[in-house]
């Protein structure tokens, strides 16, 4: 059975057979399996699907996991796997709807005047006392590394 809460205070169900149809009224798809209609008939079938697509989806966001420390796109393909995961699992479908609505309202707000003009003023801040701190570096050392590289 398939829970989530669409809502604040309000739970989705869906039985086995049965498919979440209530779509919301913003335009979001309703939440449930996305497996074809010849799937869903069959109960082995479906599971075994769900099994594959869990299955794919960990597989994704593991690689994403790895990718955080070492170079290449880790958040991307973490919310990748999560986009594979949605297209079966309510839970992600849900985890997905809010990552959008936060990741919206972040955006609004960073484009509110206040917040960008402080932006500016600590990166600005932040270049200077860079700035500083490499001066300072060349002043007392020089434009020569701390390490010594002979030509070979």
């Amino acid at each position: 059975m398939n829970t989530g809460s669409d809502e604040s205070g309000g739970a989705v169900l869906a039985s086995e057979g049965a498919r979440v149809s209530k779509a919301r009224d913003d335009g979001e798809r309703a939440l449930g399996s996305r497996a074809p209609e010849f799937v869903k008939a069959r109960r082995l079938l479906h599971l075994s699907w769900q099994v594959g697509v869990f299955v794919i989806g960990l597989a994704i966001v593991v690689a994403g996991i790895i990718m955080l420390p070492l170079p290449g796109p880790g958040w991307v393909v973490i919310f990748g796997g999560m986009a594979v995961w949605a297209t079966e699992f309510v839970w992600a479908q849900l985890v997905l709807r809010w990552t959008k609505r936060k990741v919206t309202e972040a955006a609004q707000k960073a484009l509110d005047p206040k917040v960008r003009r402080r932006n500016i003023v600590v990166t600005s801040i932040g270049l200077v006392i860079m700035a500083v701190l490499v001066g300072i570096y060349v002043w007392k050392f020089g434009a020569v590394m701390p390490w010594k590289i002979q030509d070979q």
